[in-house]
């Protein structure tokens, strides 16, 4: 695949979920809509530039902006329930993702490592029919640091039986690859972000890549 691959194929691979697996954001943005209209105040584009991409620890700036500002944990747990119970109800798979997984577990093993706790993390999952595809599962609440530290990456390795360099991730964020690349794991990135500069060993517009799945149908099967 554009060269990188060449007579390399990995003997694990590692997705991210949120927003690469499962399009989990939308869900987000209606839960943070609730938490704020329970406090009589309103939700828009400056308040969404509080939270977006800090997930659960911008309740911190929350608490500031509700005038509570020793309430960052409950608010944190506040918003982690209302955001579960939406990704339960009305989260997507991104387009190609069960089959990316399907085709991928069929030659190698396969983990979800996510930033989400794992109550949200197995809803998302179970939500977008890919939970029973994945022997192994990551949260960011099982590990002491979340990404972008690279224990998460390092971790899912270990379980997965395979060292870091002969690992493959996908992820779609800055701080998914900073994560996979400081365990020295190769990154294929389908960012979120379209117009960033994403420098990932390979990026690709979507999981159904015609090139990244004819590599894949190129593995031996297990």
């Amino acid at each position: 695949m554009n060269g990188l691959f060449d007579g390399r194929n990995p003997r694990a691979v590692v997705f991210d979920c949120d927003g690469l697996l499962m399009d989990t954001e939308p869900c987000w943005s209606v839960a943070e809509t609730e938490l704020f209209a329970r406090r009589g105040l309103p939700f828009g584009p400056d308040e969404k530039a509080l939270v977006i991409g800090k997930s659960l620890p911008a309740a911190d700036a929350m608490a500031e902006a509700f005038g509570e500002p020793e309430g960052g944990a409950e608010i944190a747990d506040e918003l982690l329930r209302l955001v579960t119970e939406v990704v339960t109800a009305k989260a997507e798979a991104m387009p190609g993702a069960r089959e990316l997984v399907e085709l991928t577990a069929a030659a190698v093993p396969v983990a979800v490592a996510s930033n989400s706790p794992r109550a949200l993390l197995e809803a998302a999952l179970v939500r977008g029919g890919l939970s029973e595809m994945f022997p192994v599962k990551l949260a960011a609440d099982e590990v002491a640091a979340p990404k972008p530290d690279p224990e998460m990456y390092l971790t899912a390795c270990a379980l997965l039986d395979v060292d870091p360099v002969d690992a493959l991730a996908f992820e779609d964020s800055m701080t998914g690859l900073r994560s996979a690349r400081a365990a020295g794991v190769t990154v294929i990135g389908v960012p979120t972000l379209k117009q960033q500069d994403f420098p990932a060993d390979v990026v690709i517009g979507s999981l159904r890549d015609e090139e990244l799945l004819a590599w894949i149908r190129g593995w031996p099967r297990r």
